[in-house]
C-alpha cells in the first residue's frame, strides 16, 4: 500500500502549515489542528486530504513507539505507505518527530485528527485506511506485539470502527493459522452461498474506486483500497472453491 504525497500538491501548503506550527513539541497537536483549520478554512477537500496526511504521519510516530522500540523496519514501513518527494523529506521528518515527542498521548491525536479527516459516521472508509496503514507498520518487524494490537484496537474504537468491523480488518492483516475467509467477508460458514455472494458483491461495490472518490476519499488512498479488494477477492474465491468441493 502506498499513499502518494505528490497528489496533494502540498509543497506550498505544507510550508504554510508547518510555518504556523513552530518547533516546540510540548503542544504540537493543538497547534497542528488549529493550523489546519485556519490555513485551509473554506477549502474542505484540501483540509480533508491534508488532515489525513497529518493523521498518518502523527499516528505512525505513535504506533512505532507502541511496543517501546522504534525499529528501522518500522521506519521503512512508514516510507512504504507514505510516499513523498525528496524535497519534502524535511517537512515530513519534522512533523513525525514533533508527534513522537509530543506530550499528548495517541488517544488525543486520534480523537482530534478523526474529527478533521473522518466523516463522523461509524466505519468511515477514510479512517479505515488509516488503520490499514498502521497495521502495515505494526507488522513490519515480523511480530505483532500485544501493545501494538491494543493500540490499534483503541484507535479503531476512537475512530468509531465497531468491534465486528475491526475483527474483519484484523483478519486481513493477522492470520496466525491461515486467513479465515468467512471472517474477512463478515459472513458465517452456516450461511448459504447465495447470501455469501450477495455480501461479497456489496463489499466490492462499497470499496470500488468510484465510490471512494464520491465519499471524498483521496486518490492516494486507493492503493490501500486495492489491497483490501485483493483480500476480499481471495476470501470469496476460497469459499467458492470450498463449496464446490463439498
Amino acid at each position: 500500500m502506498n499513499f502518494d504525497f505528490n497528489c496533494f500538491q502540498i509543497s506550498s501548503l505544507w510550508d504554510r502549515l508547518l510555518g504556523a506550527i513552530g518547533d516546540a513539541a510540548g503542544n504540537a497537536l493543538g497547534r497542528v489542528v488549529e493550523a489546519i483549520r485556519s490555513v485551509f478554512e473554506g477549502d474542505p477537500e484540501t483540509r480533508r486530504q491534508v488532515s489525513f496526511s497529518v493523521a498518518i504521519i502523527a499516528l505512525s510516530a505513535k504506533m512505532a513507539k507502541a511496543d517501546g522500540l522504534v525499529t528501522e523496519k518500522e521506519v521503512d514501513a512508514f516510507r512504504q505507505i507514505f510516499d513523498f518527494p525528496v524535497e519534502e523529506a524535511h517537512n515530513v521528518a519534522r512533523l513525525y518527530n514533533l508527534a513522537r515527542q509530543d506530550i499528548a498521548g495517541y488517544e488525543a491525536y486520534a480523537t482530534k485528527l478523526a474529527g478533521l479527516c473522518g466523516s463522523g459516521d461509524e466505519n468511515c472508509p477514510m479512517l479505515e485506511n488509516v488503520v490499514d496503514g498502521l497495521f502495515h507498520i505494526a507488522k513490519a518487524d515480523g511480530l505483532m506485539h500485544e501493545k501494538e494490537l491494543a493500540f490499534l484496537a483503541r484507535i479503531a474504537e476512537i475512530f468509531k470502527i465497531d468491534e465486528e468491523h475491526f475483527r474483519r480488518i484484523l483478519a486481513r492483516h493477522v492470520h496466525m493459522e491461515g486467513r479465515d475467509p468467512y471472517l474477512v467477508l463478515g459472513v458465517s460458514p452456516e450461511d448459504d452461498f447465495s447470501k455469501i455472494r450477495k455480501t461479497y458483491r456489496r463489499l466490492v461495490s462499497e470499496h470500488h474506486p468510484d465510490r471512494l472518490i464520491a465519499r471524498g476519499v483521496p486518490a492516494a488512498l486507493h492503493a490501500a483500497a486495492n489491497e483490501r479488494m485483493a483480500a476480499l477477492n481471495a476470501a470469496y474465491a476460497a469459499i467458492e472453491k470450498e463449496r464446490r468441493a463439498a
